[in-house]
């Protein structure tokens, strides 16, 4: 969703708050903009595209105090009127979030002579603090937010007061103290190599940032104390470390993500968990986008390992049509983020019916993470890439371990090892080219496969959809001949997986079905055999390293992940920000 950037120190506000933006863009990139405050003034610079676009006008900027946006449109096209920050009267803000009721409040902020300018729901806000302004920020801000409903976070100047003011409630703000100042920020990425040391906003929360501190106040508006945390980060986060994109980096990173999620469920006492699970009469995960699909392999992986049903469900709709469960249920979310709305939603609906919850995130302080029962880490890093790579690796790698009630010491040896296999896989870089130039030839491209194969095809054509812009589906290859095989021919490309001994036999029939069509076919196999009997009559062939069925897709996931960034490459797209799309969902 959007991202929000707030500073106040010694140094120009402008070029700070430009490299936040920079570092916030991958949550959304319809626009951009920046206010500052100097001497009692209130300057602001805003546009439609990219934070880059903001560049030849800082020089406009005066003062040290400022807040900037990065936005997803949700209301109102996007355009400059609509870009934040929006400004009324004494007041300019910026938000990210969703108010449900913006409509009610502009009619009636109208009714008293305000006029608005854009099609936002934002705007409404600066309408609302100009509205209750009594020569106290904080109050005003209180008294704003009380009349809101939906999920926000709000970063606002005045024009008479000496700093900013933040506020949340859902959506993310964590607080910086730097050398040269202090930060608010949707995401602790944008405070690496900038902070010391951090906070995490507590819903209701509203704190005052000035060039010489911060001052927190509760809902009540008395003064809080909240502990700020040691931000400790590696250099090799910050950056695309030598990739042309994040993309590709993040790909790269994919073994290490293994190794370091092993670890920490080794270390923080989640095999605990797997008595739980034992125990449960059902096992319910719910996710979005690339999470489902990770829950989906993991309905495999658990439905093996325990005697109770588990089944996967996209958390958009189980929101509105929960599955039944009871006290002895558990529920696991997955979410990259912690923060996607619709997962949030349907946790909370199902723990509230009893049901035991865990979270599978890779932000260990995110929303989700405050009212589950349990977290399981997903130490992926940051991902700066909008569409998910080492966070679904890193996802896969946590149910394996969850997977392991019996033997988490063999299940996390066998890890290990195939954490050595996928740095293999990344290393064959011209297999996935090869592919990739097959799929940006191609009118459509059809993933398929059998058993677990299904769940990674499934992935990969998510993958190249978003980041390539070429239509894809993944299916099950024996679904073929019911229906989408009336769509093979010549200008289709069908990439079959193939990395199941005991279904070899099967999948090679899918093959033989679209070549005596006339179809492409791309292999991708971790079996020998397979590779030699079929890679001199398909269009192309990738021989994985060797794994057993129940970990080869981590090596296939990866080499489609490498082939939908070659394929965006050539298309000319850029991998790290698809259009339309942002890496945080944070609205329904």
């Amino acid at each position: 969703m959007c991202g929000i950037v707030g500073y106040a120190g010694g140094k120009s506000a402008a070029g700070e708050l430009f490299e936040g933006l920079k570092k916030l863009e991958y949550r959304g990139y319809d626009s951009a903009g920046i206010s500052t405050l100097g001497g009692g003034s209130i300057f602001t610079i805003k546009k439609s595209g990219r934070v880059e676009g903001l560049a030849p006008r800082l020089s406009e900027l005066e003062g040290c105090v400022g807040i900037g946006h990065t936005r997803w449109a949700t209301h109102g096209e996007a355009n400059d009127v609509n870009a934040h920050p929006h400004i009324y009267g004494s007041f300019s803000i910026v938000h990210n979030g969703i108010i449900e009721n913006y409509a009610e409040l502009k009619a009636e902020l109208s009714a008293e002579g305000h006029v608005f300018f854009s099609h936002t729901d934002s705007e409404v806000i600066a309408h609302l603090l100009d509205y209750y302004y009594k020569g106290d920020f904080a109050e005003a801000l209180s008294l704003a937010c009380s009349r809101l409903k939906g999920c926000w976070a709000i970063a606002a100047l005045c024009k008479q007061f000496q700093g900013f003011a933040v506020t949340r409630h859902g959506s993310p703000a964590i607080l910086g103290e730097g050398e040269d100042g202090f930060f608010v920020a949707s995401d602790m990425y944008a405070l690496m190599g900038r902070a010391r040391s951090y906070c995490i906003l507590a819903d209701g929360d509203i704190a005052l940032v000035t060039p010489r501190g911060i001052s927190i106040y509760d809902g009540q508006l008395q003064p809080v104390a909240r502990n700020f945390s040691l931000l400790e980060w590696e250099e090799e986060e910050v950056g695309t470390g030598g990739c042309p994109h994040y993309m590709l980096k993040e790909i790269r990173q994919n073994a290490r993500t293994v190794r370091a999620t092993c670890r920490a469920f080794a270390s923080s006492g989640c095999g605990g968990q797997c008595s739980r699970l034992k125990e449960a009469d059902k096992i319910v995960l719910v996710g979005c986008g690339t999470a489902y699909n990770a829950a989906l392999a993991a309905v495999r992986l658990l439905g093996g390992a325990y005697e109770c049903p588990v089944s996967a469900h996209i958390a958009s709709e189980a929101r509105y049509d929960p599955p039944r469960v009871t006290q002895k249920s558990v529920c696991i979310a997955v979410s990259q983020s912690g923060e996607t709305a619709d997962t949030i939603m349907a946790a909370k609906i199902l723990k509230d019916g009893g049901a035991y919850l865990i979270a599978v995130t890779n932000v260990g302080y995110s929303a989700i993470t405050r009212f589950a029962d349990k977290v399981v880490p997903v130490c992926a890093g940051a991902e700066v890439c909008v569409a998910a790579t080492k966070s679904y690796i890193g996802q896969l790698a946590c149910f394996h371990m969850l997977a392991a009630p019996c033997a988490p010491r063999v299940r996390c040896g066998a890890l290990m090892k195939i954490a050595d296999d996928i740095e293999r896989v990344v290393s064959d870089g011209v297999y996935a080219a090869n592919i990739a130039s097959l799929c940006v030839k191609s009118r459509a491209v059809f993933f398929l496969g059998r058993g677990a194969d299904v769940d990674v095809a499934v992935e990969g054509s998510l993958k190249l959809k978003e980041v390539s812009y070429i239509f894809s589906d993944g299916y099950p290859a024996g679904e073929l001949k019911h229906g989408t095989l009336a769509l093979i021919d010549e200008s289709v490309l069908s990439v079959v997986l193939i990395c199941d001994e005991s279904l070899c036999e099967k999948s090679k029939t899918a093959v033989e079905q679209i070549l005596s069509r006339k179809g492409k076919v791309a292999v991708i196999t971790t079996l020998p055999h397979i590779y030699a009997e079929l890679s001199a009559r398909v269009s192309a062939a990738w021989l994985l390293p060797c794994a057993p069925s129940h970990l080869s897709h981590f090596l296939s996931a990866t080499a489609l992940q490498l082939i939908a960034y070659h394929a965006a490459v050539m298309a000319g797209r850029d991998p790290d920000k698809p259009r339309n799309l942002a890496k945080s969902v944070t609205v329904e």
